[in-house]
């Protein structure tokens, strides 16, 4: 593994180039204007680069929204490793700058710097993910350090319809239309310089508060694809009706348990109601947020782990592809992850993430249509693709253990971070 080149982090970022940035409106356009795109600015008069840009993330289309809002500005965005395969000059030429995933990295803080020096927008997605149920994932508590370290005004751009048009879990399009969004100046440069690392901190947690399936609701608006369900076992793992783990499918416009049989229809508005008796849940996030207090109780009790499981390993060192590693076994307990792989030279690799250096992991359903599900762990430099075998959809869970886990260890040795916050 020495011996591959490995991604040039430090390369200072790119400002767009003056012919690509007119591409990357038209490219953003259709899927705008397909979906009707509604947004609304809110203390935004006057609003001019640079300014720090925070946006919720739960699908490809958040990027064209963005890009749609900025415009005819130019940005910086930061975007994770695997989005540069096999396309490092392209992205690094419209303005992106590379991170590897819940690492902490003073190298990115010094390119966002220079953004906003060059009088540019930092555009950031700070739940680093895409949302697993259409609600807020975990933001860092170093997010509030950032601000004030940057000097700039910092707005969010906050994006509703666009899991419920392509959740995680099956992102094949659903024509939601019309999405919205809302750009939000939170603090002016004078407002940033008297405010606190904390209020900074509990004003993000309020703005990021959204929920993809309430929206739909809201706005009675149905989707009436017969196959709107297919997938959605992958989030919801856990039987509610008999307790047991992995035994939930899919199909169609419905969600059952292979061991206790009971079942659920996916309404048009995107509710569940349970085909022959109560629903424990009707509301997705609801049953995904119990699966969290499940995993909570096994972290408080100290017994949580996944036992030794048997995995594949792909390794992705820089932007041309992926290397495999060779095969190994990865476990998940109660001091965090520890991967050990023998590549095909018989050469032992490993990987260990504590508990206290990993706040949220990134996962993936069937990535690349090959080794199925996955977790990816990172250093700063290299990525490890992680497939574990004969344990279906275990990786969601080992995502929620990451960051009870994480919180469980703040618990315990000092006061606990505010709500949503890693």
């Amino acid at each position: 593994m020495k011996d591959f080149e490995r991604f040039d982090m430090k390369r200072p970022p790119v400002r767009t180039k003056w012919y690509l940035h007119p591409l990357t409106y038209l490219f953003s356009a259709p899927d705008n204007l397909i979906h009707h795109n509604r947004l609304t600015r809110v203390g935004c008069e006057g609003l001019r680069p640079p300014y720090l840009l925070l946006c919720n993330h739960n699908a490809f289309m958040d990027f064209k929204v963005a890009t749609r809002v900025i415009y005819p500005h130019r940005a910086n965005y930061v975007v994770a490793i695997d989005g540069f395969i096999g396309r490092e000059g392209l992205l690094r030429n419209v303005g992106c700058i590379c991170k590897r995933k819940f690492t902490s990295d003073i190298t990115l803080v010094r390119h966002l710097r220079t953004t906003v020096k060059n009088g540019d927008i930092a555009v950031i997605y700070p739940e680093a993910r895409y949302s697993l149920c259409g609600t807020t994932a975990v933001l860092p508590a170093s997010l509030g350090k950032l601000c004030k370290l940057l000097k700039v005004p910092v707005v969010t751009l906050i994006c509703h319809g666009h899991h419920v048009n392509s959740p995680f879990w099956n992102t094949r399009n659903r024509g939601v239309k019309p999405t919205e969004a809302e750009l939000t100046l939170l603090y002016t440069k004078e407002q940033l310089e008297s405010a606190s690392v904390d209020e900074i901190n509990r004003r993000l947690v309020e703005a990021f508060r959204y929920d993809d399936f309430r929206w739909q609701m809201e706005r009675g608006i149905r989707i009436d694809k017969p196959w709107r369900a297919e997938g959605l076992h992958k989030v919801l793992y856990r039987c509610p009706h008999c307790d047991t783990e992995y035994r939930m499918r899919s199909q169609g416009d419905r969600l059952w348990c292979d061991h206790c049989r009971k079942s659920w229809t996916m309404t048009e508005l995107g509710a569940l109601v349970a085909d022959d008796a109560e629903s424990e849940f009707s509301h997705i996030p609801d049953w995904y947020e119990w699966e969290r207090e499940t995993v909570r109780r096994e972290v408080e009790r100290g017994v949580y782990t996944t036992g030794e499981l048997p995995v594949t390993v792909l390794s992705l060192p820089n932007a041309k592809g992926f290397i495999p590693l060779g095969e190994g076994t990865m476990t998940h307990d109660m001091n965090g992850f520890h991967v050990r792989v023998t590549d095909a030279d018989g050469d032992i690799h490993t990987m260990d993430k504590s508990v206290p250096s990993l706040y949220s992991c990134h996962i993936e359903y069937e990535y690349l249509g090959r080794y199925g599900d996955c977790v990816d762990l990172n250093t700063l430099e290299d990525t490890w693709y992680i497939h574990p075998h004969g344990c279906d959809y275990a990786v969601t869970k080992m995502a929620l253990a990451t960051e009870e886990l994480y919180f469980h260890h703040k618990r315990i040795t000092q006061k606990p971070l505010p709500f949503g916050l890693a």
